[in-house]
């Protein structure tokens, strides 16, 4: 198993009694980071480590001079008002911060009176983003998505000859980037029916959502200076829930030749905790293309990537609509998929991405693209689940959705399990479809 320390250690116990729960999100293994501040509040955004139901304010427990050394810088540059500057700092740091964290809040910690008086509870709070996000980019890295799309608009040829070759992706917006409780009216754009003359403004009638993970960079790197496959891990800083919400009838008419734009960059919701790569060391899997694929070029493969490149984390899609919202009904599962079927590794998106020289920066976020499984019922899309609109999918409050209708909230999920360790947990990605505004 690759990089574990005294932190993933499973008897490791809290005496933050929340964190010790069977099935909490966030155990003293996880240890992930935030921005917040205490709701309805003018307080200033800060670095906060859930730990259980409670925040560490790290504004706080820098303010009391806690920890020294690697863990004091880390803890200095967590604390400011966005994670970008920690994240610059690179693994030394963020992993000295964490190890301090994790001694911290152990049992018979020396340091818990001190670590009490700086924690929050997360009812109390509201989240910002976690750091600011100067570009985004989105890959394509399910092969049973896009086989399922392409199927869709394609029959004959739904996967097209390069997706096996090389990472796909584009490059999205970042300032439509919202976090979790985000919420945002309908969009309207060009759309053209099969059977229309030409297109017409109005407003989308294919809303849906894609179940996706976010890759937030770390340390960047100089422009003209590509990472290696080897390398590509430490340039990033954790992995995150992200919705990348989508106009598909938008999306049809305006994407050829040069791919998404209105139809994608009204909205993209993302869950306010970040998780490290080092807590998810336990949750590593082995990565291979299936033999009768082609194989990675050199610069896209390597032993470590092939023994420890992918992640198990399980993903979740939750629906609520308006109707069960007023009867007071609690959200249903309408999908699940792992990010372990992923055709690409976190460290090729990394490593293509930055093959022609470009330069990544601390706080840049990568979009995985939709993660679907081998099966239907695995889908990450409604796209998919309805068979392209076709199907209807039935609620259990009798409800029927091809797409999302104004006042769905769509709730995302994700944790890694694996024998002989703790469970960890993403939190959740929220966001709400409001009715569209007057133009």
């Amino acid at each position: 198993m690759p990089n574990l320390n005294d932190t993933h250690n499973p008897s490791l116990r809290s005496w933050v009694d929340s964190a010790n729960l069977e099935g909490n999100d966030f155990p003293i293994q996880n240890l992930p980071f935030a921005c917040f501040r205490r709701r309805d509040t003018k307080e200033t955004l800060r670095g906060g480590v859930a730990i259980g139901d409670q925040i560490v304010d790290l504004g706080a427990l820098r303010d009391a001079g806690n920890f020294e050394g690697l863990a004091r810088t880390g803890l200095e540059a967590a604390a400011e008002t966005s994670l970008n500057h920690f994240m610059s700092l690179g693994t030394a740091y963020w992993s000295a911060l964490r190890a301090s964290l994790s001694a911290g809040l152990a049992e018979g910690s020396s340091a818990m009176n001190a670590l009490k008086s700086c924690l929050i509870p997360q009812a109390e709070a509201e989240y910002g983003m976690p750091c600011v996000v100067g570009d985004y980019t989105d890959f394509y890295s399910s092969v049973h998505h896009a086989t399922s799309v392409g199927a869709l608009f394609r029959p004959d040829n739904p996967l097209l000859p390069n997706y096996k070759w090389v990472p796909i992706g584009y490059h999205g917006r970042a300032s439509s980037i919202g976090v979790s409780g985000q919420s945002f009216p309908r969009p309207r754009g060009q759309l053209k029916a099969p059977d229309a003359a030409e297109p017409s403004l109005g407003l989308s009638k294919r809303l849906d959502y894609e179940l996706e993970m976010g890759i937030f960079m770390g340390s960047g790197n100089a422009l003209g200076s590509p990472i290696s496959i080897d390398q590509a891990e430490d340039h990033v800083f954790g992995l995150c829930l992200f919705n990348d919400w989508s106009a598909r009838d938008i999306q049809a008419w305006e994407y050829q030749p040069l791919g998404p734009f209105l139809a994608k960059n009204f909205a993209s919701t993302i869950s306010p905790w970040i998780i490290s790569t080092e807590a998810l060391a336990p949750f590593r899997e082995a990565f291979s293309h299936p033999e009768n694929d082609p194989q990675p070029l050199p610069y896209l493969s390597s032993k470590k990537n092939s023994t420890e490149g992918g992640f198990d984390v399980t993903l979740e899609c939750l629906l609520r609509t308006e109707k069960m919202r007023a009867a007071g009904e609690a959200a249903t599962t309408l999908s699940q998929s792992s990010f372990k079927h992923s055709y690409w590794t976190v460290a090729q998106m990394v490593t293509h991405h930055t093959v022609n020289g470009c330069n990544l920066m601390p706080g840049d976020l990568l979009g995985t693209g939709t993660q679907s499984g081998p099966s239907h019922e695995e889908a990450g899309s409604m796209l998919e689940l309805s068979r392209g609109g076709k199907e209807s999918i039935t609620l259990p409050n009798g409800e029927k959705r091809t797409f999302l209708d104004d006042g769905d909230t769509v709730l995302m999920k994700g944790y890694c399990q694996r024998e002989g360790f703790v469970r960890i947990g993403f939190g959740e990605a929220e966001g709400t479809v409001l009715a569209a505004r007057d133009s």
